[in-house]
């Protein structure tokens, strides 16, 4: 189930989060070790941020042994697309009555 888009702001709101989101994107799947050690914080608190970013449905993880491998999910952004879609169509309206005045005022 994908998360709310209310959900989704809150996660990435947090800019450590939102590095560690970054970071699974450009860099694919990767263990709490690793990212701890470019996140210049605790373990813990990565794990805390990476249970975050799991329940807004940004992220998915893959027990193997005894580490657990994180990896950004894609599907996860769809709710932001779709809401960003939705106040999208506004914009060309906008801009076409911005040109509009620009005219009226260099006439």
């Amino acid at each position: 189930m994908l998360a709310a888009p209310n959900e989704l702001f809150r996660a990435l709101g947090d800019p450590t989060r939102r590095a560690i989101f970054e970071r699974l994107v450009s860099e694919g799947e990767q263990t709490v070790r690793a990212l701890t050690d470019h996140a210049g914080i605790s373990q813990p608190a990565v794990s805390k941020h990476l249970g975050v970013l799991k329940t807004a449905g940004l992220v998915r993880d893959r027990p193997e042994g005894r580490q657990t491998h994180y990896s950004a999910e894609p599907k996860g952004l769809e709710p932001l697309v779709e809401w960003m879609k939705h106040y999208g169509a506004f914009w060309p309206e906008r801009i076409d009555r911005l040109e509009r005045l620009l005219e009226k005022m260099d006439e």
